[in-house]
């Protein structure tokens, strides 16, 4: 197998990097434009957040998986939803069927919100949570639980993905066209710069850009150009750049080749600054710093000898470590047979306990700085995401870009190359189409989730409404359905309808019956 001559991003690779004519100079770590992270001391003062993407079944049973993980180290709590949770519908609607709790937590009411963070100290434990479309009804049942227990808002920390562009583009989980999702966004914007100030309002997410099959380079122009759009919006809803940017915060993917992927993180905050402040017109220093989470790349894991998981998951950790993340994901090793397993979670989580206390990368900032070759590909990174987002802005942004099937055209054919360079033996893949025995690895349990689980969640939301005050249910639904024909902002009555006992998939009909719904445009090759 002899070695690439260009990368999947399309950068020519040379047999070796030496120092360029003028040299490389970058300010130092902390300083504009942070190429070289946020923070002057990085990981010396302190870790990034350990933050294990769990949620699955009920309440209850997640519930019970976040306390252990906290238990086993983790700093903070990731939640993932069920897909009639994601959609906007509750567990017992005719859409959810066969569905409830298989790819994350079913949540319907408040009370599942309350059996989710039981015994979880809300204001000293971070919450993150991926959801989008129906993201600030979520937010609200969490806001009325901490109300609920006394806590007040300004204590609570966490992030809200709320990146509903990357729904139309990569995903498909998306309820409203795009006019009133902005809206949706926004509103979360603006109350959390009022109530709730330590809470990131958005995570721009370019981890499902790259899983849908983008390369590096277009998961960082791509999302770069999402994260304009949503500046830009905040904007037009007549909020200024640094009340809201300093809240921003951004998803992303390590995949497996190492060295492109630091460069990536590097690339991605460079051009992030210069947006934020030439673009922006900002002055505060929080509003330019890309902050992010990572979550190891899930499309690169194998069903085949899924035990060589483990060594992926640890190479894309250390590459997101090297490249400054705030705050990681790692995958289990079992996770492209289904939901990870209570043991492959430990695992995943102390590989990066491990990378923490063990390798000594967190001793200096960005110990990969100066290198001839990150450095080259930190410049064509930025160079070439440069030009993508500028051809982006000449169609109109990227939400002109999504809405003519530009930038889901552009990561098909990228999905489409690597497929067949898979299938031609070009690019290897161990265990599956090189190196590879006929049993395929050591078999390992896989989680299967009980189907008595929909029932049990069906009867469980069914008995709430039956015990809740319908007056005042609908009365608040009432107040929701007014507010969305107006132009205020949605957050407070969601709080209250929520409080009052109103479910996910009400609120969610409510909002489908005055803004619509979003049917993709079909499109003919």
């Amino acid at each position: 197998m002899s070695a690439r001559e260009i990368n999947a991003s399309g950068i020519p690779l040379r047999p070796f990097y030496e120092e360029q004519a003028p040299p490389v100079r970058r300010t130092p770590p902390g300083e504009y434009p942070y190429t070289r992270g946020i923070r002057r001391d990085m990981y010396r003062g302190r870790h990034w957040t350990m933050r294990q993407y769990a949620g699955f079944a009920t309440a209850a049973e997640s519930n019970e998986r976040y306390r252990y993980l906290l238990a086993q180290g983790a700093k903070g709590l990731s939640v993932a939803f069920d897909l009639p949770t994601q959609l906007g519908y509750d567990s017992d609607a005719p859409q959810s069927r066969g569905e409830v709790g298989k790819v994350g937590v079913a949540i319907d009411t408040i009370a599942d919100v309350e059996t989710l963070f039981d015994q979880i100290p809300l204001d000293r434990v971070t919450v993150s949570m991926t959801i989008n479309a129906p993201a600030s009804i979520l937010l609200a049942f969490v806001l009325a639980v901490a109300r609920r227990r006394g806590i007040p808002f300004e204590k609570l920390g966490g992030t809200v993905q709320n990146d509903v562009l990357k729904e139309y583009v990569a995903r498909g989980t998306y309820i409203y066209p795009p006019g009133p999702s902005m809206r949706l966004v926004t509103d979360v914007m603006a109350y959390c710069a009022r109530e709730v100030p330590n809470w990131n309002t958005i995570s721009i997410s370019g981890y499902h850009i790259r899983e849908a099959g983008s390369t590096a380079l277009q998961e960082i122009a791509f999302t770069l150009a999402d994260g304009k759009a949503y500046l830009q919006a905040a904007q037009r809803a007549g909020l200024d750049v640094d009340t809201v940017a300093p809240r921003v915060s951004f998803f992303w993917n390590a995949h497996n080749d190492f060295f492109e992927e630091i460069a990536k993180f590097r690339a991605a905050r460079t051009l992030w600054a210069e947006i934020v402040r030439t673009e922006f017109g900002s002055t505060n220093p929080k509003s330019q710093m890309l902050r992010f989470h990572t979550q190891t790349g899930g499309s690169t894991l194998t069903a085949q000898e899924p035990e060589n998981n483990v060594v992926r998951v640890a190479l894309q950790a250390l590459a997101a470590v090297l490249g400054g993340t705030q705050s990681l994901h790692t995958n289990g090793q079992d996770e492209a047979l289904g939901l990870p397993t209570a043991q492959s979670a430990r695992v995943a989580l102390r590989t990066q306990q491990i990378i923490a206390y063990e390798s000594g990368v967190t001793d200096v900032a960005d110990p990969l700085a100066g290198s001839y070759y990150v450095e080259a590909l930190t410049d064509e990174l930025i160079a070439r995401a440069r030009e993508l987002i500028a051809e982006i802005d000449a169609m109109g942004g990227a939400v002109a870009a999504i809405e003519r099937g530009w930038m889901q055209d552009q990561i098909g054919e990228s999905a489409y190359r690597a497929q067949q360079a898979i299938e031609r033996g070009t690019s290897v893949v161990v265990g599956v189409n090189t190196f590879n025995e006929a049993q395929n690895g050591v078999p390992i349990p896989a989680q299967r989730i009980d189907p008595a689980i929909e029932r049990e969640q069906v009867a469980r939301t069914r008995a709430f409404r039956e015990c809740r005050d319908a007056d005042r249910v609908n009365a608040t639904l009432a107040e929701v359905r007014r507010t969305a024909e107006g132009s205020s902002n949605l957050m407070p009555a969601f709080v209250e309808a929520v409080d009052a006992g109103a479910t996910l998939g009400e609120l969610c009909d409510v909002l489908r019956a005055v803004f619509g719904t979003h049917v993709a445009r079909e499109r003919i090759a």
